[in-house]
Order: C-alpha cells, then sequence, then structure tokens
C-alpha cells in the first residue's frame, strides 16, 4: 500500500433509523483513525439522496429501517452510483439477511457488537476492493457456499481462457485472501494482483469476490471447506 493509500481519508455516510443509535455511531466513528463522517440518514431514502448529495466512499447502512430499507438503498446506491461502497452495520446476521444485503451490492457486513477496529477494517478493505465481512460472517458464507455449490471435477482446459497465474489468483481469492495476501503468496506487487483480478473479472463476467468464490466452486478449481 502506497503512502497515500495509508493516509487518506474515507468519507462516510450513516444510516440507521434509531437515533441514539446512529448519532452513538457518528460519535464512535469521529474518535477512529482515518474516517471522516460527513452525514447521516434515518433511512434509506435519505442514505441515497446523501449519496447523490455528498458523494461518499463508503455508507454504513442499517438493514431495517421504515420507508426504504438497508438492502433497496444499497441496491440503488450501487446501481446509481458505484463509486460509493455499501457496508452493513446491522443487529441482524441470519442468512435472509446476510444475503439479500452482499445480492444488492454491499461489499462489508458487520453487526453492531462490532468494535472500532473492526469498522476501520472493514471501511478499508472495500476501499481497497476487498470484502469488509466479519469472520463470522465470512464462515457462514463459505457454509453457504458449500451447500449449495457441490465441487466439480477439474476442467481439462482453462476455463474462460483465465491464464494459469489468474487460476492461481483465483483459487487464493476462494481460499479467502486478501490482494495484499496474495501478492505475498506469489511474490508479487497488490498492483500486479489487481491486474490479475481485472483481467479475471473481465473474462469470466464476476462483478465481486462472493462471485469469484462460487465460480472457482462451480469450475472445480477450488473446493469448499466441509461444513
Amino acid at each position: 500500500m502506497s503512502q497515500g493509500e495509508q493516509t487518506r481519508t474515507a468519507r462516510v455516510v450513516v444510516a440507521d433509523d434509531q437515533t441514539v443509535v446512529r448519532e452513538g455511531i457518528v460519535m464512535l466513528l469521529g474518535l477512529l483513525p482515518g474516517i471522516e463522517v460527513v452525514g447521516s440518514a434515518a433511512d434509506g431514502h435519505e442514505a441515497v439522496e446523501l449519496v447523490a448529495e455528498l458523494a461518499p466512499d463508503v455508507v454504513l447502512m442499517d438493514l431495517r429501517m421504515p420507508r426504504c430499507d438497508g438492502v433497496e438503498a444499497t441496491r440503488r446506491i450501487r446501481a446509481e452510483h458505484p463509486g460509493t461502497q455499501v457496508v452493513v452495520l446491522t443487529t441482524f446476521a441470519d442468512d435472509d439477511s446476510l444475503f439479500a444485503a452482499l445480492r444488492a451490492g454491499a461489499r462489508g457486513y458487520l453487526t453492531k457488537d462490532a468494535g472500532g477496529d473492526d469498522i476501520v477494517r472493514a471501511v478499508t478493505s472495500v476501499l481497497s476492493g476487498d470484502a469488509g465481512l466479519s469472520p463470522g460472517v465470512q464462515r457462514r458464507l463459505l457454509e453457504r457456499l458449500s451447500e449449495t455449490e457441490p465441487p466439480r471435477p477439474a476442467p481439462s482446459e482453462p476455463p474462460d481462457g483465465l491464464t494459469a497465474r489468474e487460476q492461481e489468483v483465483l483459487v487464493l481469492i476462494a481460499e479467502g485472501l486478501s490482494n495484499a495476501q496474495i501478492a505475498r503468496r506469489l511474490h508479487v506487487s497488490v498492483a500486479t494482483v489487481k491486474t490479475h483480478i481485472n483481467n479475471l473479472f473481465a473474462k469470466t463476467g464476476i462483478k465481486d469476490r462472493a462471485q469469484a468464490v462460487r465460480y472457482a466452486y462451480a469450475k472445480g478449481l477450488a473446493r469448499p471447506p466441509a461444513p
């Protein structure tokens, strides 16, 4: 990571319908390094409007809100303002909430027992192109994928014209490694890893790392962990 990336301040909007919770989150974020709260919203509709007005880097999004819930707000933000990432921060950790949010385009998912370090880590991760998922959410995601995507025999030829190196990167993504960890494993730069990821996403039509994991399992390039 370059010095510019290290010192960059993330501009954040907080969306939560409970005033006390929302103000508490804003106060906490104000104490955290590398984060500037530029606005807060009481529901998903306000969140979408604030994103259009302020163009924040990240929205910390509650799910259960009036008028427009967090899932619909996430879907609209990702469709209309793709430069803004969404990290869900919610009380709910059930599968329906988790997968609805991820399908809508959320790149991070934390429950409200997350600490300040967890929030900073999630915000930093989504801004660098990684997923900002808590360990428990990552584990449940992999378990769900292993239930729904049984491994297939390894292909005799690379799928979708992927190079050997692109397949290596894809397998490491499926193992849950970040861009920096992949770079260390393959002894290349993070920029090179990002180039490989961009190339394999373009060739396969994959849009995010969760889809990349599913693709690797479906093509027999990686095996899901045992439940």
